[in-house]
């Protein structure tokens, strides 16, 4: 690991004084009148409850957030006298604070790996020779060396907490603030980031960690106690261990072996159970741009009544597994019963199973139950109540019913005090409560969890532990994902867990954990291309590339004749060919834009007038000239959408956004912002399919709750997609807010002077390739 570039003198590394801090404008405030000296090397945990301030606290240690009073010296820099700024001050202390938030995803700002662990220092100007080697030196701190031409955002949670990690670690922070970076990773996971902050203080850095994890105290020096925006209390943890049991290698990450008390699931079918609720039998399941199956010839059943805690490894298949039982995804082969509704139905050897039928889907929702990972991200409703009602009204039962339905729901989860409230001014933990209630007010008989108590403090996991007991005594089957061993061995029946990646036999580990839990990642044109990464398309410079795939393009529109037609079909034919991709994927991948493209020929047949007619319909007709402009029109868009598909699947975002900065930097004399114009195309590339996995997440949650987006009439769901509207825009600003911050983290500013990782260079395809594409334009246009 590079050696850090900040050893001050000072003995503090920050100092906090009277800070007061409100969100809503004075009304009330969020910190009040807190202080604290956080020594240089030592190693800090901020506990407490939910909206005890922890997370704003860390916010302004980190100097990412702005106090409304107070002083605050960050490494020797005094960046607030009486929450007035210092801006140079600032821009000192903040080069040497590194900050990791609990949701990785959020801090992840391109799509190769080495690419985002570049993006710190360079901006911080560092040579580019020392950018690469302080992308292997962190890389290897993190054990993710093999994987930095991966897409991170397409990793398991706890490698992109790795690799967020090692983007902090790249800027040599003197100190390193962590906002639960724990909260949703498994054991094995949460190991291997123990290890990396261990490591990191043994070499001197300062660590300031949020946290609910009181075995992840014990590593502290101090550990600081908040409540209600203040210090209630500070600890001094007299002895702290070296090491953390179970250390993973950085190398070799830690898989648990198989332990009696946690058996695989498919070596605990329970298949004797006398009255089952849960049958699945032989179930396989593979992302499409996968090459091995994440779910593997999986059996197995739960009876009525049980509580089953579902245990695993990061990118194990759990949450694969019960979007399959939510009949959210269709599995390849097998077949799932819940309830008596057959979910998924086994067709013969070599066939996809049959997915359910709308009527099927109806019965389904009346009898499952299902609470998302982050289930306060699809609250959509103008209160509570009214969010609560929405599974209820579409079971279709009176208002009165209703209103009971809501009232019981409330109760069970102890926040009937919150019926009236916008379901956008809670804290995150009711947010979470009034999410899980929506769930339940659908009076399921199976309850399907994934996750529900990560980031919660005790008194909000305590409320869902009762709640998962009433519900028992009730007789209703619960499947719940869970981390925490003590959670699941206080509330299940039986305690399982999925096979590792490394135990299935047909699933490499590390296929296994590159690969998201979610139908969207299917769509990750990178993957699908991933055997030809090293053809001559792949490798051209991206400015090259850029403007000749646009040139063939705009090119295409210019045809207007049959042997133009055939000569842009073999040129496109030639280009799919040195890419090396399988036509039938390309076409396969933008069969609905080709579809569109279909319909519009069409119209065409009946618009065009002139020539002779072929065929008559009353007063339409079709003449030979409309067929021929039809197909000649339908033919040159499909070929540009083909050409455009092909340079996408070829190039990085990353490569996209070099090369348009470097084709618009001219424009810098004019006054425009080349650099911010191209980081924010790098962006949006980089975050749209992102909010597209939201949307897909918000859609199966309103489903679940039997919304008539599946199963409705086509007004009926038109109406019904009104509802994601909401959570889709406050998605997209939650998104924008982390990304501000991650930004900062970062320390991106606009107009600094910034160097650059990858270095563009024509090279001698490159001087062929534009040739080519000169030919062919050429051609085009003599003919």
């Amino acid at each position: 690991m590079a050696e850090s570039t900040h050893n001050p003198a000072y003995g503090h590394a920050a100092e906090l004084k009277n800070i007061r801090f409100s969100y809503d404008r004075g009304n009330s405030w969020a910190l009040d009148g807190v202080s604290l000296t956080v020594r240089a090397g030592e190693r800090i945990c901020l506990v407490g409850p939910n909206g005890s301030g922890k997370s704003t606290f860390a916010r302004l240690i980190a100097g990412l957030a702005a106090p409304d009073g107070g002083d605050i010296t960050l490494l020797g820099h005094r960046t607030y006298a009486d929450a007035l700024p210092n801006a140079d001050e600032y821009r000192a202390a903040r080069r040497g604070i590194g900050v990791v938030f609990q949701n990785p995803e959020d801090q992840l700002v391109t799509t190769v790996l080495e690419d985002d662990v570049a993006f710190g220092p360079e901006n911080l100007g560092i040579e580019r020779s020392h950018i690469g080697e302080r992308i292997d030196d962190s890389l290897k701190s993190v054990g993710l060396v093999s994987f930095r031409q991966s897409d991170p955002t397409r990793m398991s949670g706890g490698q992109q907490q790795r690799a967020a990690i090692a983007g902090m670690l790249a800027m040599s922070p003197a100190m390193l603030v962590l906002d639960e970076p724990t909260a949703m990773l498994d054991e094995s996971a949460r190991a291997e980031v123990i290890r990396i902050l261990d490591d990191l203080q043994a070499q001197g850095t300062t660590i300031v960690h949020v946290t609910h994890h009181q075995d992840e105290t014990v590593h502290a020096d101090r550990i600081v106690h908040m409540e209600s925006g203040q210090i209630v209390g500070i600890e001094a943890v007299s002895a702290r261990p070296q090491t953390i049991a179970n250390h993973p290698s950085p190398d070799k990450p830690h898989q648990p072996g198989r332990d009696v008390a946690f058996p695989l699931l498919s070596d605990a079918s329970n298949d004797d159970a006398t009255d089952p609720i849960i049958r699945v039998s032989h179930v396989t399941y593979r992302y499409p741009s996968a090459k091995h199956a994440t779910i593997n010839d999986l059996s197995f059943t739960i009876a009525r009544g049980q509580t089953v805690a579902l245990m695993g490894a990061n990118g194990s298949g759990k949450s694969t597994l019960i979007r399959l039982l939510c009949a959210l995804a269709t599995p390849r082969s097998g077949s799932i019963d819940i309830a008596n509704v057959p979910v998924a139905t086994s067709t013969g050897t070599g066939t996809r199973s049959k997915s359910a039928t709308r009527q099927q889907l109806v019965q389904l929702r009346r009898h499952v139950g299902y609470v998302m990972q982050h289930p306060e991200h699809q609250l959509f409703a103008d209160t509570v109540a009214e969010d609560v009602a929405y599974g209820p009204r579409n079971q279709g039962l009176a208002e009165t019913a209703v209103a009971d339905r809501v009232h019981e729901a409330l109760e069970l989860l102890h926040i009937g005090h919150l019926a009236d409230r916008s379901p956008f001014d809670l804290s995150g933990g009711q947010q979470r409560l009034a999410a899980i209630a929506g769930v339940i007010a659908c009076n399921p008989d199976v309850l399907i969890m994934d996750e529900p108590t990560a980031s919660l403090d005790t008194q909000a996991k305590e409320r869902i532990h009762e709640l998962l007991r009433t519900l028992k005594q009730q007789g209703v089957t619960v499947l719940l994902i869970t981390h925490d061993r003590a959670e699941a061995e206080a509330l299940a029946d039986r305690v399982v867990r999925m096979p590792n990646a490394a135990e299935q036999p047909d699933s490499p580990a590390s296929d296994a954990l590159t690969n998201s839990n979610t139908e969207a990642s299917a769509s990750n044109t990178t993957s699908a291309s991933a055997g030809a990464a090293f053809s001559v398309i792949h490798r051209l410079d991206p400015r090259v590339k850029m403007v000749g795939f646009l040139a063939a393009m705009f090119t295409m529109f210019a045809v207007n004749t049959p042997v133009q037609l055939v000569l842009g079909l073999m040129v496109t034919l030639a280009v799919i060919a040195a890419a090396r991709l399988n036509p039938l994927w390309v076409l396969k991948s933008i069969h609905p834009l080709l579809m569109l493209m279909l319909l519009m020929g069409i119209v065409n047949l009946f618009v065009v007038r002139t020539g002779t007619p072929v065929v008559a319909f009353g007063p339409l007709s079709i003449t030979d000239q409309g067929v021929t402009i039809a197909v000649l029109y339908t033919c040159r868009f499909m070929l540009v959408i083909i050409l455009g598909t092909v340079f996408l699947t070829t190039t990085t975002p990353t490569a996209m956004t070099d090369a348009f900065a470097a084709l618009i930097k001219p424009l810098n004399r004019l006054g425009v912002h080349a650099q911010e114009i191209a980081l924010v195309m790098s962006l949006a590339l980089r975050f749209i399919p992102t909010l597209t996995d939201e949307t897909r997440a918000i859609i199966d949650a309103q489903s679940a709750r039997g919304g008539s987006i599946e199963t409705g009439s086509l007004g009926q769901r038109i109406k019904a997609m009104s509802a994601i509207i909401v959570p889709t825009f406050a998605g997209t600003l939650r998104h924008a807010d982390n990304l501000s911050l991650a930004l900062d983290a970062r320390c991106y500013e606009e107009g600094i002077h910034r160097t650059h990782w990858r270095a563009l260079s024509i090279a001698g395809r490159d001087i062929v390739f534009a040739a080519l594409v000169i030919a062919y334009i050429a051609s085009i246009i003599l003919l």
